[in-house]
């Protein structure tokens, strides 16, 4: 009774190495390619929304107080970085998809990174544009709460900033693969 499981711990070893083999796959890189397309959809996406929402607000801050909407394109300004987020995110995975050796491990993890990025960015677009558009009327009528809305933005920027730093940390990842 003590023997057996030690054979099959040992039978479980020894399938190890055969597992960890990975094939190359010609199919890889559609996985590769999505986390491109995912990186520039949703962060554009993301930058679209923050862009509208706040400039909706600006517009409307400008029939009031015309003086206070160049003080107050800033939400527009951060919105648009999202877009240039999912663009590096988008060109590095590009990179690595075309390289000759691409495992599905490569796949996955650039397909990963690209929605860590885009997602994180479509998420940063709505709080910067739900903020922005409230945060421009307000100060519009308390031009004291002008700093507390740029703190709030910054915080709703580093939303986008953590997706595009854990993207390419994935996009470094890479798993060899034998040719078969």
């Amino acid at each position: 009774l003590i023997l057996r499981p030690q054979l099959r711990l040992a039978r479980s070893h020894a399938m190890i190495p055969v597992l960890l083999a990975i094939e190359c796959s010609k199919t890889a890189s559609f996985f590769g390619f999505g986390g491109v397309a995912s990186a520039m959809i949703f962060a554009n996406m993301g930058a679209a929304y923050g862009t509208a929402k706040s400039g909706v607000g600006i517009a409307s801050l400008g029939t009031l107080k015309p003086e206070l909407v160049m003080k107050n394109i800033i939400p527009v300004v951060m919105a648009g970085v999202l877009g240039i987020y999912g663009l590096i995110v988008a060109v590095i995975l590009t990179q690595n998809v075309a390289k000759s050796e691409y495992s599905h491990y490569d796949g996955f993890a650039h397909l990963t990174a690209g929605l860590c990025c885009g997602l994180s960015g479509l998420a940063a677009g709505f709080a910067i544009g739900i903020v922005g558009d409230a945060g421009v009327r307000a100060v519009g009528q308390e031009p004291n709460l002008f700093v507390g809305l740029i703190l709030i933005l910054i915080f709703a920027e580093a939303l986008g900033l953590y997706g595009l730093i854990v993207a390419l940390i994935l996009s470094q990842s890479s798993q060899a693969c034998t040719n078969s």
